[in-house]
This record gives C-alpha cells, structure tokens and sequence, in this order.
C-alpha cells in the first residue's frame, strides 16, 4: 500500500468543519441551515421545513433507510452535487427513528433491533461525516436528564437507543448546544453553547471559539479557518531552516 503523507493542519483544512447540534424542538435547528453563506443541501427526514420558506434551499426528502443512501451517492458521486459546500442532515434523530421502526418490524427481540439501530446508524453518520472537502452539519433531538447529586439538569444530543445516544458526540469535532433564552421582559434570544458546562453537552476541538456563539455557520466556519490559517502561518514562521549540505 502506497503511504500517503499529509499533516494534521492541511487533514483539518480538507476535511471540513463537521457540527452536531442539539436543542429542543422549535429553537431553529432547522433555521441554522439557512446560515452557511454558501451552496447548501438539506437531507430532511422531518416535516420541519416551514422555517425555511423564505429561502430556496435544495431539499432532498427521505422516507426510509433507501432514501439516505441514496442521497448520500448522489451527495459524494453526482456531478449535479459538487457545487455544495454544505450537507445538512435534519435531524440525525429523525432517520435513526426510521432505521428502529424498520428493525423493530424484522426483528423477534427488541435488543436486536436497537443493536441493529447502532450499527447502521454509526456507519451512515461516518460515512456524511468523512465527506471530503463538505461542511456537514447534523441536528439532532435534545434530552434532559437531572443530576442526582448536584440536582443540576442535564441537556445532552439524544437519538434513540442508549448505545447510539451516548456515542454520538464522539463522531464530531463540534458539538454545540442550541439555547433559547429569555430576558426577564420576555426578548428572546439565541445562542449556540460551544463548550460544555455544569449543564449543557458541548465541545469544540478547535479552540478557536467563544463560549457563546450567535446562531450563525457561516460565522462560525469563519472563525475556525481564521484560526486554522493562523496557525499554519505561526507553525510555517517556527520551522527550522533547512541545513545546507556539507561538501
């Protein structure tokens, strides 16, 4: 097997940013895919879509299992495709429950089905997640669970199946909690929550960002590749010079 050589920086650059969101329904999950300032497809698996009716974002619907691998061919191989930037998949939550209703109907014990569940679903997220060169941008359902020895409650992404749900964050380098919020005179605002809390799942491996972020991916991409440029031009200024040959 031929090595190929390259170095964590330019693996960064040509991978692209790769984002789950979490948050309860109606925060503007959905909404957030309208704010990648570039060429966008969404892969929708639920009638959420009425958030977007000002924009004219290409949506391919899926149904069934079928129809997410077929939109991921036609996302990886079709030239019709190679313009987009962004891949959304709203929501995560919704296609694993597709996936489960599927195996629960073919399978005798319920533990298969969700074993199932986590098989399929764990290669369908990495196969849109190593998407070279896209964006991708998943969302997925919120859960809340309170600590029992601080009393705090807990908000964490959640998919069906307890093995599904719990690996889910370690898929991604980005993984922001989308909070609503409201002021005592009742204005709402929105915030995306980078890095985790006493309450709040949340990361990013970047380091490039706030803790609060405004609800924007273009945004966001931009500070991430400031910073990735920042860095390949510090590590280029460290670099020793070259030791000329001795004759």
């Amino acid at each position: 097997m031929a090595i190929k050589l390259t170095t964590t920086a330019q693996a960064a650059r040509d991978s692209g940013l790769k984002l789950l969101v979490h948050g309860p329904a109606g925060a503007g999950k959905t909404t957030l895919c309208a704010t990648t300032g570039e060429p966008t497809v969404i892969i929708s698996a639920e009638a959420g879509l009425l958030s977007l009716r000002g924009h004219d974002i290409p949506v391919i619907e899926v149904g069934s299992i079928e129809d997410v691998h077929e939109a991921y061919r036609f996302v990886a191989e079709s030239a019709d495709a190679r313009d987009f930037r962004w891949v959304c998949l709203d929501s995560i939550s919704e296609i694993a429950e597709v996936v489960l209703a599927r195996e629960k109907a073919g399978a005798k014990d319920p533990r298969q089905a969700y074993g199932a569940l986590a098989d399929q679903m764990g290669q369908l997220i990495r196969a849109f997640r190593d998407l070279p060169g896209r964006n991708v941008y998943m969302s997925c359902k919120q859960a809340r669970q309170q600590d029992a020895a601080s009393g705090a409650t807990l908000y964490f992404p959640s998919l069906p199946g307890q093995m599904l749900g719990q690996g889910i964050a370690y898929f991604f380098d980005f993984v922001f909690a989308l909070r609503v919020e409201r002021d005592t005179e009742g204005n709402v605002s929105r915030w995306l929550q980078t890095g985790r809390d006493f309450t709040h799942e949340a990361k990013d491996r970047s380091g490039a960002l706030a803790m609060f972020e405004p609800p924007n991916l273009a945004a966001i991409a931009s500070k991430v590749r400031a910073s990735m440029a920042q860095n390949a031009h510090l590590h280029a200024e460290a670099a020793p010079a070259p030791v000329a040959a001795m004759h």
